[in-house]
């Protein structure tokens, strides 16, 4: 299993490189020099605002955290989903432990992450509703519109089965480990009941899972003026309405594919086609593709050094305990 999302990246590697070089590397470099340094920090500045607003969203679950632990919490998860070798749950993991080494007890920390991802998953299945809305007004006989209807009406349907198996599935694991009896079962119904009591503190206070649910949907929607940004730069004049149905249908299609590391190739794949039906060139849409792939690297490298030394720090700290404890007598 560890191996598969080195091969996955491997293979979307070679396929961005092969994209490039079909297109020419010239051709796809021209959008990039058009943009510059100057659009590229706007760029990675509002990414950086959004980050920071989504990091509030996760924040609103977890009451009487200082603001800063889900902030760098969701910097570590996005760096790690997005940098390393990793499928998004793994990207959801290294942000739950950031938080929990400063200071969030684990069962809340894996709790409210549970319910973050969850609400994220709604804000973005509203973010697409709303990009087929506007696929539909510019493009009624667009032939795209009716699979992605099924294909959103199906995440409706299983995103709801989730949040029905957070509230109710533990319940049925509790049973069916008492059914089993006690020893080995104990611990893991334990842990289980534990989860399910956090889970159910969180989804307890309606209003802050609204908010929580709006803050996410709102930077939904706000992520559509990084590309909409970019493309103006670059020469290329779509309406905001018409970047959303490419950012939002982009995003549909990383979802599906979100075993492959960092969606490399996927992303650059769904930008040619997407863009395409919208007179963008392959070569400005793998640009757009580059262009966020260098904002991922500018912003995360520095967050994944500075866990890195968190961590070390940790281990450093746990290595040297032993020489202090000196035996009773």
């Amino acid at each position: 299993m560890r191996l598969f999302p080195v091969l996955a990246a491997l293979v979307g590697l070679a396929l961005m490189t092969a994209l490039v070089a079909y297109f020419g590397v010239a051709a796809v470099t021209r959008p990039l020099v058009a943009v510059g340094w100057t659009g590229l920090a706007a760029i990675c500045a509002i990414h950086l605002a959004l980050l920071g607003v989504m990091g509030i969203a996760w924040a609103v679950l977890l009451p009487g955290t200082s603001l800063w632990v889900p902030v760098w919490g969701r910097l570590v998860r996005d760096s790690g989903s997005e940098l390393l070798p990793l499928s998004q749950i793994g990207g959801y993991v290294l942000g739950a432990r950031a938080v929990t080494l400063a200071g969030v007890p684990a069962i809340n920390a894996t709790a409210s992450t549970i319910v973050d991802v969850t609400l994220e998953l709604f804000g973005q299945l509203g973010y697409t509703a709303l990009g087929l809305a506007c696929l539909v007004s510019l493009e009624p006989h667009e032939a795209i519109a009716m699979p992605v209807a099924a294909g959103l009406a199906t995440a409706g349907l299983l995103a709801i089965g989730f949040v029905v198996f957070q509230r109710r599935g533990f319940d049925l694991l509790d049973r069916f480990a008492r059914m089993l009896g006690r020893g080995w079962t104990d611990k893991t119904a334990a842990g289980a009941a534990a989860l399910h009591l956090a889970l159910s503190a969180i989804y307890r206070r309606p209003a802050r899972v609204f908010s929580s649910f709006m803050l996410h949907f709102a930077c939904w929607i706000a992520s559509t003026l990084e590309a909409w940004l970019a493309l103006r730069l670059a020469g290329v004049s779509l309406d905001f309405a018409t970047v959303l149905v490419i950012e939002s249908l982009l995003y549909a299609l990383r979802s599906v594919a979100f075993a492959v590391p960092n969606a490399v190739g996927v992303q650059e794949g769904a930008y040619i086609l997407l863009g395409a039906s919208f007179g963008v060139t392959p070569e400005t849409a793998l640009a757009l593709s580059l262009l966020k792939r260098a904002r991922d690297l500018i912003i995360g490298l520095p967050a994944l050094a500075a866990w890195q030394l968190v961590e070390g720090g940790r281990l450093w700290r746990r290595m040297a305990e032993p020489e202090h404890i000196h035996p009773a007598g």
